[in-house]
């Protein structure tokens, strides 16, 4: 009998399946196609200290293996998730869940931290720094080290949970960003975020993208996320939640392997409702087929 159990900050998942903030909304709407509690915890929508009505449309274009999404952090507002999303999650998933947050300044994130810390279901606190600033001069926070810690900082300041800090791939050197975050006491990382990317119309000569630009994922990011999270295992003493491109229980082995203690499934949601359901399934005969009793063993085993 194989163990797919894995402990994240000192939480324990019964397996390391989690699907991605934005992909999943508040779990309610998989939760009637099939048991949501087969997974290890699932990331919430992104959610921001006031409501969002996201991007102008449209915010949506095919890739080849892959898509982009210009969505735009659109989300009820963190009191609407405390008062109305949370009671209904308590009904549907009987496991801690990550609460996903996203900011524009500093106030924002320690806002948004400081009332769901205080949640009861909520295990950790996913905080995403791959948004714009636009109180700096509109560049994000997860492209500055300096920026990053601050951010980390302030939020460890108001919060008891563990916080887990969100990077993006779009830097030169994430490892720069990963050991700036753990020095400002982060719990943990999650990388990667989407890659920046254009699509154009043919026909209309014009970008697809209201927003021009959009965030790439799905299979096309998989190597780059496994670089990153290979480069940052080395780097940090921090668990790191790996993602991006993986849809199937190869690919989580694959993923910790590298170095993750836990992942988290986006893009494929949007193709396969299923997919979190089947890759749990999956995991266990995929253990057997490559001899791995226990998948905390695994973790970073293909640095040697």
């Amino acid at each position: 009998m194989v163990n797919t159990k894995v402990s994240l900050c000192g939480i324990e998942l019964t397996n390391p399946i989690i699907p991605a903030s934005g992909t999943f909304g508040f779990g309610a709407e998989f939760a009637e196609i099939y048991d949501i509690n087969v997974l290890g915890s699932f990331s919430f929508k992104g959610t921001t200290a006031e409501p969002r009505f996201g991007n102008p449309t449209p915010r949506i274009a095919e890739t080849p293996s892959g898509m982009l999404n210009a969505v735009g952090l659109q989300n009820p507002g963190v009191d609407h998730v405390i008062a109305e999303e949370l009671p209904m999650i308590k009904k549907i998933f009987n496991k801690p869940v990550m609460a996903n947050v996203s900011g524009f300044s500093i106030n924002d994130y320690v806002t948004a931290c400081e009332k769901l810390d205080s949640q009861e279901q909520i295990g950790w606190l996913e905080v995403n720094i791959s948004c714009p600033n636009v109180h700096g001069g509109g560049m994000s926070f997860g492209t500055s080290a300096e920026a990053a810690a601050e951010v980390t900082r302030a939020v460890k300041a108001v919060t008891k949970k563990p916080v887990i800090m969100k990077l993006t791939p779009n830097v030169t050197d994430i490892t720069e960003i990963a050991k700036a975050c753990e020095a400002a006491g982060a719990d943990g990382l999650s990388l990667i975020n989407t890659l920046t990317g254009v699509r154009i119309s043919l026909k209309n000569r014009r970008p697809i993208l209201a927003n021009v630009t959009g965030g790439l994922s799905g299979p096309a990011v998989f190597p780059v996320a496994l670089r990153c999270v290979w480069q940052v295992y080395k780097s940090v003493n921090i668990p790191i939640v790996g993602m991006g491109g993986i849809s199937s229980a190869e690919d989580v082995i694959e993923m910790m392997m590298a170095g993750a203690t836990a992942v988290e499934i986006g893009a494929v949601n949007l193709v396969d409702p299923y997919a979190g359901k089947k890759i749990v399934e999956d995991l266990p005969a995929v253990m057997e087929k490559y001899k791995i009793n226990d998948l905390s063993e695994i973790i970073g085993v293909a640095h040697g």
